[in-house]
Parts: structure tokens; C-alpha cells; sequence
């Protein structure tokens, strides 16, 4: 299957996805921030990440600015709050792939990771 990174300050969310993703057979990797991200990306070169927008130390909108300034082929799906239309507006033009919308469901990510692996 697919490697995927998760990217999210929050560990609950973190551990959702890892064994959400790894029910299905992906392998998983994790950063807590954008800084990491970015360095992890570098290194595994996973074919999907998911990132949070709102992170410490880097801000999911400028790891994604570095990811795709490193691989332009990159495949990354923002993570947002509800009411963060203009984030994620300027993801998109950014290079993001896709978004989802916290609270998510099991289908929405799944929907977007195979798509985006097709």
C-alpha cells in the first residue's frame, strides 16, 4: 500500500489516522509539526501527507510551501477547522491537493487518499 504522513500537533488525531490508515493496510509515519514534516518528507518521500494548518514551530501552509518547493509532484490534503475558507483557499493555490474538514470521517479520508493515489 501507500506511505503516508501525518502531520498534527495533536496526538489524539495523530493516533486516530495511524490506526485508521494502518487498518488499511498503509504504512504510517508521524510529525508533530511542520518543521518535522518537512525533514520526514525529505527522508521517506511518502506518496500522500496529511497535514494540519494550525501547528507550532511551522504552520502547516508554510511546510506545505517547502514540501512543494522540494517535489512539485507532492500530494498533500490539508487538515482544517470549520470557517477556514481562506486558508484553505491559499493551500490550494499553494499546492495542496485536497482538503478535509474537522470533525472527519473514515470515508472523506479514505475518498481523498485514493484519489489522490490513482
Amino acid at each position: 500500500m501507500a506511505k503516508i504522513l501525518i502531520v498534527d500537533d495533536a496526538e489524539f488525531l495523530r493516533v486516530r489516522l495511524t490506526k485508521m490508515l494502518g487498518t488499511d493496510g498503509h504504512d504510517v509515519y508521524e510529525a508533530e509539526n511542520g518543521l518535522k514534516a518537512v525533514a520526514t518528507y525529505k527522508e521517506i518521500h511518502p506518496d500522500v501527507v496529511l497535514m494540519d494548518v494550525t501547528m507550532p514551530d511551522m504552520d502547516g501552509l508554510t511546510a506545505l510551501k517547502e514540501i512543494v518547493s522540494f517535489d512539485p509532484k507532492a500530494r498533500v490534503v490539508m487538515l482544517t477547522a470549520l470557517g477556514q475558507e481562506s486558508v484553505v483557499l491559499e493551500a490550494v493555490k499553494s499546492g495542496a491537493r485536497d482538503f478535509i474538514v474537522k470533525p472527519f470521517e473514515h470515508d472523506r479520508v479514505m475518498k481523498a487518499i485514493t484519489k489522490l493515489l490513482a
